[in-house]
C-alpha cells in the first residue's frame, strides 16, 4: 500500500513493504553505452510498468554529438522533446509537455535552480530532476517524443518508483498540461498615458485572463511554472506583472474564492508593485529560488526579453470538486500583449 506516511526526516525510520524499482538507460550488452538514441520524429518508452506502484523521481540528462541545426538552436530543442506520462490504459496522456518547461524553466533556457518538486543541477545545468510522487493503480507508461528535425540526440534518464502489493483508494494522479499564448491578446497604448495603460482600467468578469489550467474532474491543485517574453520595446517603465491571478473553483463567478492582488500599491505607478502570486513583491528582478517558489529568469534591463517563475503549493494544496480555472491577468486589465506560456501541475481523477 502507499502507506501512512510521506518521506521526511521524520518518517525514514518508518519500516515499509514497497519493493524499489528502476527503469533507466543503462546498456543492457554490459558496456558503457548508458543512453538512448532517439531519431527526428521518434518516440521512446521510458518505462512501461505494471501496478500498483509510484513514481517518485525521475532524471534525465540530453546530449548529441554534432551542432545544433539553426532551427532547433539556443535551447529550443527543449521545447522539441516532448515527455508524455499515461496513467493505467487510459486513451489520453496525463503528462504532455515540453521537456524543459515540465522541469521548471521555460523558453527552452536552463539555469541552476532548486525547489521542492523540481531541480535543474550542475554541470552547466545538464541534469533535470523531478520528485513529483505518481501513483498508479495498474499501469504507468513514460515516453519521449522528439520532434527534432535534423539529428539524432542522446538520452539519458533514470525513471524510480514503488511497487506496492495492493492498490489504495484515495489517490489522485499526477497530471502536468503546458499552454501558451503568443501574444496574450492586449490593447494598443494609443493615446492614454504610461501610468493609463499600465495600472488603470477595470476587470470585473475575469474575461480575457491567461489561462494556466482549465480541467474538469476531483482533485488539487499544485501549483505551475509560468514563462513570459515582454514584447513591449519601451525605454518607459515596462514591468509585465501588474495582472492579478484569480482562480475558479467548480464553475464559481466573479469575484473567485480565490482573487489575489497582483500588486501592493494599485494607486502608485510607475513605481512599486509586487507579483504577489509567486510570492515576491516590488518588481523583482533578481533571480531566486526557494523550495515552493522562485525566480528563474528574471528578465533584462527595465524587466526586458525572458522570465521564468515559479509557485507550487506543496503545504496549500488548492483542492476542486468538480472544476478549477486557473487564471491571470496579462498586464492589469488584460492590456499588455506579451508572449505567455505555463506548465500546470495537478492532482486529480482519471478521465477516459
Amino acid at each position: 500500500m502507499y502507506g501512512d506516511y510521506g518521506s521526511s526526516l521524520r518518517d525514514l525510520p518508518r519500516l515499509r513493504d514497497s519493493k524499489r524499482r528502476r527503469a533507466s538507460s543503462w546498456d543492457r550488452t554490459g558496456g558503457n553505452d548508458d543512453r538512448l538514441t532517439i531519431h527526428p520524429g521518434e518516440t521512446a518508452v521510458l518505462a512501461d510498468i505494471e501496478g500498483p506502484g509510484s513514481i517518485n523521481h525521475i532524471w534525465c540528462t540530453v546530449a548529441r554529438d554534432s551542432p545544433w541545426g539553426p532551427d532547433e538552436a539556443d535551447g529550443d530543442y527543449l521545447r522539441k522533446l516532448i515527455l508524455r506520462i499515461t496513467w493505467e490504459d487510459s486513451s489520453q496522456p496525463s503528462v504532455l509537455v515540453p521537456l524543459g518547461d515540465f522541469f521548471g524553466v521555460g523558453h527552452g533556457k536552463t539555469v541552476n535552480f532548486v525547489s521542492a518538486p523540481l531541480q535543474m543541477s550542475p554541470q552547466d545545468v545538464k541534469g533535470f530532476n523531478c520528485w513529483f510522487h505518481m501513483p498508479f493503480a495498474s499501469r504507468a507508461r513514460v515516453e519521449i517524443i522528439s520532434e527534432l528535425t535534423t539529428a539524432p540526440i542522446f538520452f539519458y534518464y533514470y525513471v524510480d518508483y514503488e511497487l506496492f502489493d495492493g492498490a489504495q483508494d484515495g489517490l489522485g494522479y499526477f497530471h502536468a498540461s503546458y499552454n501558451r499564448q503568443h501574444p496574450t491578446d492586449g490593447v494598443p497604448q494609443g493615446s492614454e498615458t504610461l501610468r493609463q495603460y499600465q495600472v488603470e482600467g477595470t476587470n470585473l468578469t475575469g474575461d480575457g485572463n491567461y489561462v494556466v489550467l482549465d480541467t474538469e474532474g476531483k482533485g488539487h491543485y499544485v501549483g505551475c511554472v509560468v514563462s513570459i517574453r515582454n514584447l513591449r520595446d519601451s525605454p518607459e517603465w515596462n514591468w509585465y506583472g501588474e495582472g492579478d491571478d484569480m482562480i475558479f473553483i467548480d464553475g464559481e463567478l466573479f469575484p473567485p474564492s480565490l482573487h489575489g492582488t497582483g500588486t501592493e500599491d494599485q494607486g502608485v505607478a510607475p513605481g512599486p508593485a509586487s507579483h504577489a502570486h509567486f510570492n515576491t513583491a516590488w518588481c523583482p528582478s533578481e533571480a531566486y529560488s526557494a523550495p515552493y517558489h522562485g525566480i528563474t529568469l528574471p528578465g533584462g534591463e527595465n524587466w526586458s526579453g525572458e522570465i521564468s517563475l515559479y509557485r507550487f503549493h506543496i503545504e496549500d494544496p488548492i483542492t476542486f470538486f468538480t472544476s478549477i480555472r486557473v487564471t491571470i491577468e496579462h498586464g492589469h486589465a488584460n492590456k499588455r500583449s506579451d508572449d505567455w506560456s505555463s506548465v500546470a501541475y495537478w492532482y486529480q481523477t482519471l478521465k477516459g
